[in-house]
């Protein structure tokens, strides 16, 4: 697939970078010329110096033969004006637009449109981090937690606690300790290796386990690999920007909500927009400040300024005064290796929460969701199955006789609105929705592959 990328700060970079190793042809535009140069000598791919909202950029781009343009750069006026500009001169078929400003969002519905600006998807990178941190806030202990078939089945990654039932058993006894539950474990990572375990597979203290159920029974699953921890309550908010702000909006009426801005205006802002939230002007790694707000009484602490190196620190201060699970916000894939697992809970990596989104749109075959996993080195993937027998590769067929890589497995499926939990011998019918992990993204390819019908279906 030719994709031009245009921008290429951290959301853009991280795209070319993940595409770029599924060799496609990628060329990225930006008006940095060192920055261009650093991409150019790490990966594969064409660079071209300008703006990318210039129709002339853009030509040389090949933005007369690309299947796709992923405006990305930090400034929404400017994506928006390349997908017109794309759409208008050169017809590119998709035009994804990264879009930051609430204002736009929430008039999306009418402004991105052939007829007005024609932005075929929107990416919010903000409102994804956003998503993303209130489910792990609303699951105590998950590391992540992932929706598919609008919210009915989730994907949920948990450490195995050393008092945890399932601790040195075997997964075929979950079905024991959860008779009326339907779940499925799809993945475990141990020592940052990653497979496919089947029910012989005996779970380890410190092992990552990654497991699929329905919305309802997620807590009652957690509970088999961690010890129950109780409702968090009290989140305290480090930084006042889009996310921190958008995360109060949506937490205030159902926890008990603080957030601390260093900017004097800001901090105004946010007390006369914010209606149950407390808002405090101050340095969020002050100690005396934390102190006094009782930070060791917060059952969370979400660092989420601009500021990598300040959100760590306010971060690992926090943990050291009591806060019970600690989150940071970190655009830098070196700091994330270095403090996930450590004094920090949960590392946020901005890049990877965005690029599941593009690619749900790179992928071929129907494919209505794409999480990127573990840094990027595995994917979990909601397909819809079409056709039939004649002409499909899954349709009509039994799990175990489909021919998915090693590293793949098929979890769950959805049918007319109910979850089924995948067997060896459960047949998939036309129009499911197959909800899959692949631990080794080598294999993306095969099961793309997969799920695209023959040229008879119609």
């Amino acid at each position: 697939m030719k994709i031009i990328v245009l921008g290429a700060g951290q959301v853009g970079s991280t795209v070319a970078n993940s595409l770029a190793k599924e060799n496609n042809d990628i060329t990225v535009v930006d008006t940095n010329a060192d920055v261009l140069n650093d991409l150019h000598n790490t990966l594969d791919i064409r660079t071209i110096q300008g703006s990318g909202s210039h129709p002339a950029i853009l030509k040389d781009a090949g933005a007369e033969d690309a299947d796709m343009i992923v405006a990305a750069t930090n400034a929404d006026e400017v994506n928006m004006v390349a997908c017109q500009i794309a759409y208008s001169m050169f017809r590119t078929p998709t035009k994804i637009a990264r879009i930051r400003s609430q204002g736009y969002l929430a008039e999306g519905a009418q402004l991105f449109k052939n007829d007005n600006i024609p932005v075929d998807v929107l990416i919010s990178p903000e409102r994804l981090v956003t998503d993303h941190i209130e489910r792990i806030i609303e699951h105590p202990g998950a590391l992540q937690v992932l929706d598919f078939a609008d919210g009915l089945v989730r994907l949920v990654g948990v450490i195995v606690d050393e008092n945890a039932p399932m601790n040195q058993r075997c997964l075929s006894v979950l079905q024991a300790l959860l008779p009326d539950v339907e779940c499925r474990v799809t993945a475990i990572y141990r020592n940052e290796k990653g497979f496919i375990p089947d029910g012989k597979t005996l779970v380890q203290a410190g092992d990552i386990v990654f497991f699929l159920s329905s919305r309802a029974d997620t807590s009652a699953v957690m509970g088999q690999f961690r010890t129950v921890e109780l409702p968090n309550r009290r989140v305290m908010i480090a930084g006042g920007g889009n996310i921190g702000s958008g995360l109060a909006h949506r937490l205030e009426g159902r926890y008990q909500v603080k957030i601390i801005e260093a900017n004097k205006d800001r901090s105004e802002l946010l007390a006369a927009n914010l209606k149950r939230t407390l808002v405090f002007e101050g340095d969020a790694a002050d100690h005396d400040l934390l102190i006094s707000e009782n930070i060791q009484d917060m059952d969370v602490f979400c660092a989420l300024t601009n500021d990598d190196e300040a959100n760590i620190l306010s971060a690992m201060l926090a943990r050291r005064m009591g806060a019970g699970k600690v989150m940071s916000l970190i655009n830098r894939p070196a700091y994330v290796d270095l403090v996930e697992r450590g004094f920090i809970d949960v590392a946020v990596s901005p890049q990877q929460v965005t690029i599941g989104s593009l690619l749900t749109h790179i992928r071929r075959g129907d494919v209505v969701a794409v999480y990127s996993l573990r840094k990027g080195a595995a994917e979990a993937i909601e397909a819809v199955a079409h056709g039939d027998e004649t002409n499909s590769k899954v349709v009509g067929r039994r799990i175990e006789d489909l021919p998915l890589p090693p590293s793949a497995m098929i979890g769950a499926l959805v049918r007319d609105g109910e979850m089924i939990i995948a067997h060896h011998d459960t047949v998939i019918a036309s129009e499911d929705h197959i909800i899959l992990l692949v631990v080794n993204k080598e294999h993306i390819r095969d099961v793309e592959k997969l799920f695209q019908v023959d040229v008879t279906f119609m």
